[in-house]
């Protein structure tokens, strides 16, 4: 093999794992995976996209060795291949977050309201949280939650939420954060508990975020 025989196969093993994330349902396989363990039947259902194409999107993120899977009884579970996986998928979105202008407007409409949003920086927030002066919530569901969160969060899936809301004190904040930027449940958090009078704002971080940024998550 001369060189540049040797510097193609170099760039297109690298290619793989583009070729691989050049799929948006694949990008959201691999956000969804980020949370925690997921069976087929799982992910078919929450990408709304039937078991097969689902099934071929998992194969081509396996290929290029992304994700694996285990059996379990008749089902088949799939998991990323390392926490370096969901920072790939952070760093691309936060790529084409600063590069691509649709997409920062499509975001903007998602947080039109500024005071939505949480303005305290992590640090600051886990401190406040540690000391009881603000009220985390994580509202995702609770196998993701169990599988890993921010630290000091409670766990309060958003369909769970109006029926707990006695366990919520109403003279403290209250945060809402879910899988990240692109996920609405803390939106629905964030409408809910305003309009039982809550002070609420939503964290646009997940748990990919958080973990990203070398801070340590609570299992």
């Amino acid at each position: 093999m001369n060189k540049r025989q040797l510097k193609d196969a170099l760039y297109e093993q690298v290619a793989r794992i583009g070729k691989a994330v050049s799929s948006p349902k694949r990008l959201e396989i691999v956000e969804l995976l980020a949370q925690g363990e997921k069976t087929v039947e799982q992910l078919t259902s929450e990408l709304g996209i039937d078991i097969k194409l689902t099934s071929a999107h998992l194969r081509a993120l396996r290929e290029a060795h992304l994700v694996t899977s285990r059996k379990e009884g008749k089902y088949v579970i799939y998991r990323l291949t390392g926490e370096d996986v969901a920072g790939l998928w952070v760093l691309l979105r936060e790529v084409a977050q600063r590069h691509l202008l649709d997409l920062r407007l499509a975001l903007g409409e998602m947080v039109a309201a500024p005071d939505k949003l949480l303005t305290l920086d992590r640090a600051n927030l886990l401190q406040q949280a540690r000391d009881g002066e603000v009220i985390v919530i994580d509202v995702r569901p609770s196998e993701e939650y169990a599988h890993a969160h921010l630290p000091y969060a409670r766990s309060m899936p958003i369909d769970e939420i109006t029926t707990r809301l006695h366990e919520l004190p109403k003279d403290k904040q209250i945060v809402a954060y879910c899988r990240g930027p692109f996920c609405l449940f803390s939106e629905e958090a964030y409408q809910l508990l305003c309009g039982h009078g809550y002070r609420v704002h939503k964290l646009l971080d997940g748990v990919s975020e958080w973990q990203a940024a070398g801070l340590t998550l609570a299992t």
